[in-house]
């Protein structure tokens, strides 16, 4: 009998559940327990499994260790590192976030001085060994630590990507200790001190949390049903739960990695290879730019650390459904970063008692009280109008609960407008070439508008749009990223030399990844992926670039740093610095009966605003359009996980895949005129 997949994505404020049964997509979303995410998922699990027999695989995307890092909530962690380079996890960059601001505090590091501990060793960056650790100052660093009330221990020795042979003997000697250890040299085998002293940190400060976490929700679920656990990781792909409780660094953008996937996926059967994908949760939005596959960064940041680890290219703002509005001390209207998340949550939820985005598009009619999660949930609108009004009268403004409504959605807008910004326009790329795939459950209620600010073509809606990173989730293969940086010059005269070189290192990096996928006791042959970070010689940056031969690197790194920058110099030497090898592993997966749906539709009048204005707005029920069918707005698209918002001078119509493609209508006048 098959196993049966689910895929769970916990969010700030809902917990989403996808599974295929009957070669139907299941859905279910319950409100997230916030103090032990594990709960709302057991009590998921019970509801969705039942009497079932079969065996379950459960797929996991995880907030724990973006929130333990955004909260400092995470594990009293102790450092190792070579003598001498004790502060530099303090000093690291000396890069100010915001440039002419007097008053800015930097990012405090992880590791507090106290909890530093020198090591008179040293690697050259060659490899060779120049002076080993003695006997007695392992012994004596072992000590300290176990004096430390350490919860966690990180080791970063200077060039240990290099060679490793100084951080092991130290790993033989701090196993008596009994604390989780996280070695730079397996976490991240690449040059750069600072980076890569701040993701083992990240590690470290993560694993005793995670492991807590990850196997309390084995027992959970294990009291239910005989489980394999998932989770998934950054770089878009699912890991084994040991795999992940060993290195958390690389699940911090767990859940948005998997709305990114879920969008590439819809996207593709809808018939579009370039679009932005726009996930606007209930605390948080999430943007991505797709070229015609997802794009891979190995430069992330995350609650203001580096995170050097391979990650999607994902940008996030402080912007969602629950982001609560506030004045600043100017006066101004500003929304987020601040949520109400699940629990009070918004105030038309019946606890919350701040205006939020979420209570906006319900006093502007874009959210309809009583089919709001398939009705299963009602919205108190009079509520929202009261607390409106009562925030109005606190802060004496001369507004209407309607013009509160209208100017939250235009700040909330502006923000997730910038965000969108930074992965086209900031990486090169023109936004008016790209499709807007929209998902969360409130990003296609401010789809259309952000495309129209930005002038993209359209927008796309794709089905369960509430659920995708969860489908992202359930369609993802396993997936290892393997890296080593050894630098070397590319030239005409020694590219036979240079091959020979890289093709080693791809062959180490290739043998790795076998023998981790067969310790897991995966089966087949995992398809590989090969690139180079590459740089002109004496830059500070580098780009990735994907290997195709030797003669095409070069080539392909100069066409790279026009896309990107705008110029190359043919003239300057090129370097290839770090090699990278990703190895991914299909799943199989039920396959999904024809969305389409072929029922009547349902048009019922309602008051729904498009900006500043009141329209008589139709009222559509999702399941209820046939493929084919087109519209024009204003209009509402209801369903069980999100609501859809057309506004006037916009046209709906339903792609064979089950999607919903919005369009600027066209102006006929002026087609004439310009004719």
């Amino acid at each position: 009998m098959p196993s049966l997949r689910v895929a769970v994505d916990t969010g700030g404020t809902f917990t989403d559940c996808v599974w295929i049964e009957d070669g139907q997509l299941r859905i279910l979303k319950l409100f997230s327990t916030p103090s032990d995410p594990s709960e709302a998922i057991a009590r998921a699990v019970r509801q969705i499994v039942g009497n079932s027999k079969r065996n379950l695989i459960l797929l996991h995307g995880t907030t724990v260790g973006t929130n333990a890092l955004l909260q400092r909530q995470g594990a009293r962690t102790a450092m190792v590192t070579t003598a001498g380079f004790e502060d530099a996890i303090a000093i690291g960059r000396q890069a100010r976030s915001s440039l002419y601001d007097l008053n800015v505090r930097p990012v405090e590091p992880l590791v507090p001085r106290s909890l530093r501990f020198g090591l008179r060793e040293r690697t050259r960056p060659d490899g060779s060994i120049e002076l080993a650790p003695s006997t007695v100052e392992l012994e004596e660093v072992a000590g300290q630590l176990a004096k430390s009330g350490a919860e966690s221990i990180a080791v970063c020795l200077l060039f240990s990507f290099a060679n490793s042979g100084n951080e092991e003997a130290l790993e033989k000697e701090l196993h008596g200790i009994g604390i989780p250890l996280s070695l730079s040299h397996r976490i991240l085998p690449e040059f750069r001190e600072y980076e890569r002293m701040s993701t083992v940190a990240v590690n470290a400060y993560l694993q005793p949390l995670m492991q807590r976490y990850l196997e309390s929700l084995r027992a959970r679920i294990s009291q239910l049903r005989s489980a394999r656990i998932f989770v998934m990781q950054s770089s878009g792909g699912i890991a084994a739960l040991e795999s992940a409780a060993a290195q958390p660094v690389r699940t911090v953008l767990s859940g948005p990695a998997g709305g990114v996937v879920g969008a590439l996926r819809m996207g593709r059967s809808a018939g579009f290879s370039k679009f932005i994908s726009f996930d606007m949760g209930g605390t948080s939005t999430d943007v991505a730019l797709l070229n015609n596959d997802l794009q891979l960064t190995s430069e992330g940041e995350v609650a203001g650390l580096p995170v050097r680890v391979p990650m999607l290219n994902i940008h996030t703002v402080g912007a969602g459904g629950g982001s609560l509005a506030r004045l600043d001390a100017g006066g101004a209207l500003r929304v987020g970063p601040e949520s109400a998340g699940a629990d009070p949550g918004p105030i038309c939820y019946g606890k919350g008692l701040l205006p939020t985005v979420t209570d906006a598009n319900l006093l502007l009619g874009r959210l309809r009280p009583d089919n709001f999660l398939g009705g299963d949930f009602m919205l108190d609108i009079e509520r929202t109008q009261s607390l409106f009004r009562e925030w109005l009268r606190k802060h004496h403004l001369q507004w209407t609960p309607l013009e509160l409504a209208e100017g939250i959605v235009r700040v909330v807008n502006a923000t997730m407008e910038k965000a969108i910004r930074v992965v086209s326009i900031q990486q090169g790329y023109d936004p008016r070439e790209f499709s807007l795939l929209c998902f969360g459950g409130a990003g296609a209620l401010h789809a259309c508008e952000l495309a129209e600010g930005l002038s993209l073509p359209r927008v796309i809606v794709p089905p369960a749009p509430g659920a995708l990173s969860a489908y992202g989730i359930l369609v993802s293969d396993v997936v290892k990223d393997f890296s080593r940086t050894a630098p070397m010059v590319l030239t005409e005269s020694n590219v036979a030399h240079a091959q020979e070189i890289i093709s080693g290192i791809f062959k180490d990096l290739r043998t790795q990844a076998q023998r981790e996928f067969e310790s897991e006791r995966w089966s087949g042959a995992p398809k590989l992926q090969y690139a180079i970070d590459m740089r002109y010689q004496g830059q500070g940056f580098e780009l990735p670039v994907p290997w195709r031969s030797p003669r095409m690197l070069v080539p392909d790194f100069h066409a790279a740093h026009q896309q990107r920058f705008g110029y190359q110099n043919l003239k300057r030497q090129v370097e290839a610095v770090t090699f990278r090898v990703r190895a991914s592993l299909p799943q199989e997966s039920d396959k999904i009966n024809d969305p389409r749906s072929a029922t009547a539709i349902e048009n019922h009048g309602a008051d729904a605003h498009s900006q500043p204005t009141t329209k008589r707005t139709a009222i559509l029920r999702r399941e209820s359009l046939s493929t084919g069918f087109s519209a024009a707005g204003p209009l509402v698209v209801t369903e069980y996980t999100a609501t859809s918002f057309v506004p006037k001078g916009w046209k709906l119509s339903v792609d064979k895949s089950g999607a919903l493609v919005l369009e600027r209508a066209r102006n006929k006048k002026k087609e004439r005129r310009s004719s």
